[in-house]
């Protein structure tokens, strides 16, 4: 990635609070970019907060819902590239609230594709799609050529989005990448529902940790300091028209069931706990894993650390956060 690539320009990032976007928001402003957020709560434990640096962005208050705040921030702040990685992403609460997710998911995303089309300085938008979005399929790995036919509320969300956002491309024009990363992991994720978090939180409170589906769901899992530099260097690579439209795999193609990434956590830790299995999670996809062939041949890319790395990595991360 070029050092000085990013000095001085303008950028705009929804989900800032969020997981990815808070180590996002983090890379551009070490690169000395100029970085304005959309933000509609206030977490504090957020990252970007913890981080200290919600104090080095510019702050839009508002919602993916709100057009017209999107409209305005991209005119006034004279963005040059757009970060949309702004969603609903748990599955769960996709299940009990589709439309609240679909509102974020579905119309925040052509919200912000539309602001876009109208911001004549906006050079790249970079949206956030998921592995989720190609629902079940017999054939794995997926590549980005696999129909996009999610089944389930979240799922189907993704699916919409990416599609939404190819057609801002074939119909406008629009200069838009879409992104499917595996599941996300890294210091940072609040959400404890996940299995990383999790079940690092229970070692560390010696409590047995929880999986919630019958451990056989496989799934490749993705580090969140890799992730960030997937989208920048996805960005910078922009610059070739010939990539816009295209969506990118990202993953460290490394598939692994939720029992055994949960005793590799544990045998990481030295913890002699067991987890207890609840086999209650429902409406998800059995099995899912990604080639980055496309990524890795189109933008020179590759991931940054294995899962042994990435893990030991994460869990320092949460020591620290407990201790404090």
């Amino acid at each position: 990635m070029n050092s000085n690539y990013w000095r001085h320009r303008n950028v705009f990032v929804t989900g800032a609070t969020g997981f990815l976007g808070s180590w996002l928001v983090k890379n551009l402003v070490d690169k000395e970019a100029n970085v304005t957020v959309l933000i509609r709560d206030i977490v504090p434990d957020s990252h970007l907060y913890r981080s200290g640096y919600i104090h080095k962005v510019n702050i839009v208050h508002g919602g993916l819902e709100d057009y017209h705040t999107l409209e305005r921030a991209l005119g006034e702040y004279e963005i040059d590239a757009v970060f949309h990685l702004g969603a609903q992403t748990i599955v769960e609460i996709a299940n009990r609230n589709p439309l609240s997710t679909f509102e974020s998911n579905i119309k925040g995303t052509w919200n912000i594709l539309e602001a876009a089309r109208r911001s004549p300085l906006v050079k790249r938008v970079i949206t956030a799609s998921s592995d989720k979005a190609y629902g079940t399929h017999k054939k794995l790995p997926y590549n980005e050529d696999a129909p996009l036919q999610g089944s389930h509320p979240y799922d189907v969300s993704k699916s919409a989005a990416d599609l939404i956002a190819h057609m801002y491309f074939h119909t406008y024009r629009l200069p838009v990448t879409i992104t499917r990363c595996g599941n996300f992991y890294g210091g940072g994720d609040l959400n404890f529902n996940r299995i990383v978090p999790g079940t690092i939180r229970s070692v560390l409170h010696n409590e047995e940790p929880i999986i919630r589906s019958d451990g056989t769901f496989v799934r490749d899992y993705f580090y969140i300091e890799d992730a960030a530099g997937a989208y920048i260097s996805l960005a910078e690579k922009m610059d070739n028209p010939d990539i816009h439209g295209h969506a990118f795999n990202f993953s460290n193609e490394s598939q692994i069931s939720a029992l055994a990434l949960v005793e590799k956590v544990l045998e990481l830790m030295g913890s002699p706990l067991k987890p207890r299995i609840l086999a209650t999670a429902t409406n998800e996809i059995p099995h899912q894993y990604l080639s980055a062939a496309k990524a890795r041949s189109v933008l020179q890319w590759k991931p940054r650390h294995s899962l042994e790395e990435g893990l030991n990595k994460t869990i320092d991360w949460y020591k620290d956060f407990f201790a404090r």
